[in-house]
């Protein structure tokens, strides 16, 4: 018996087996009736077995046809499924984004047309979620992803230094300054708001400025920093935030730097994320560089603005950094 058998001869079983007649499975697979038969009387040679029997001017399968067909379906619908993902992962006009939630829109949507603009031809789909990428059995060219950089075994390069700092409504600092005392006694007197999943809390920031805060008011806590600077822009309170996502609100004076005395703290917060093999892919590879320089022009805003406000900023240290 053969150890390789024909993989036609198995397409053209599966076919009739499936659909029950020999005229049915020459329609789906474009080719004659003849051949199929011919490949089914050469498969059964192979085995020395028969594979079908007729009952009613209908094939049906014996029982070992059945067990060939069980394992002939089976193993075309993973060639056909891996076929697929192969062609869709190769598609130099389609690239398939993933990217942190808030990020995604405070940030990438504001840019995303200057790319489509300069690849008209492309499609895109981009997919704003909190879960991180599985590679392995998802569609996806890359992950646009907030975190510390520590994904074991993928290609990740850091595109956006975040500066987070207290932040709030004009007219809430001019509240609380109006009440006196010190800049650290104000901010004591504030309600604090919090974004849980942020890399850089509160509670980490208050003990590094030295700042005691007896929280008075119920606590406020979110996790996504989109609501967080919704609530502070219409003065519900301070929040330590990212000018990542806050700078079109600073730009616009809708939120304003809670003080100059607390400079802004940087580290690495946003990351290209994907296998290795990906950044081998043309899509990608574009996609990446647009992504950089849109990034590092997005850090030069961030700098100015934050020199214009009269802030400093300095680099975090590792330990200070804690997942919400």
């Amino acid at each position: 018996m053969a150890l390789n058998p024909n993989l036609n001869s198995l397409a053209y079983f599966e076919a009739v087996a499936r659909l029950g007649r020999v005229t049915l499975a020459a329609t789906e697979l474009g080719v004659s009736s003849a051949a199929i038969s011919q490949q089914i009387k050469a498969l059964e040679g192979q085995y020395g077995v028969m594979l079908f029997r007729r009952v009613n001017r209908r094939l049906t399968l014996t029982l070992n046809g059945e067990m060939l067909f069980q394992a002939t379906t089976s193993a075309l619908q993973l060639i056909r499924g891996a076929q697929a993902t192969i062609r869709e992962q190769h598609d130099t006009y389609n690239l398939k984004l993933r990217v942190s939630p808030t990020f995604g829109v405070h940030w990438l949507s504001n840019r995303l047309k200057r790319f489509i603009d300069t690849h008209p031809d492309w499609g895109l789909r981009v997919d704003a979620t909190p879960d991180f990428t599985n590679f392995e059995t998802e569609v996806v060219d890359l992950d646009l992803r907030y975190g510390t950089g520590a994904w074991n075994d993928l290609y990740s390069e850091c595109i956006i230094h975040d500066l987070v700092m207290p932040l709030c409504s004009p007219d809430y600092l001019a509240q609380l300054q109006a009440g006196g005392g010190t800049t650290a006694e104000q901010l004591g007197r504030a309600r604090i708001i919090r974004c849980m999943k942020a890399l850089y809390q509160w509670e980490i920031w208050m003990v590094r400025h030295g700042v005691e805060h007896v929280e008075k008011l119920p606590k406020l806590r979110f996790d996504r920093s989109s609501m967080v600077i919704d609530l502070a822009r219409q003065g519900a309170g301070v929040i330590l935030e990212s000018m990542t996502l806050a700078l079109d609100d600073l730009k616009r004076g809708t939120l304003v730097p809670f003080s100059p005395v607390f400079p802004a703290v940087q580290f690495p917060a946003y990351w290209i994320v994907c296998p290795p093999r990906h950044t081998n892919r043309r899509i990608v590879r574009l996609f990446s560089e647009w992504v950089r320089e849109e990034a590092r022009e997005h850090e030069e805003q961030a700098q100015a603005i934050l020199a214009a406000y009269g802030c400093t900023h300095r680099p975090v240290e590792e330990m200070e950094l804690v997942l919400g």
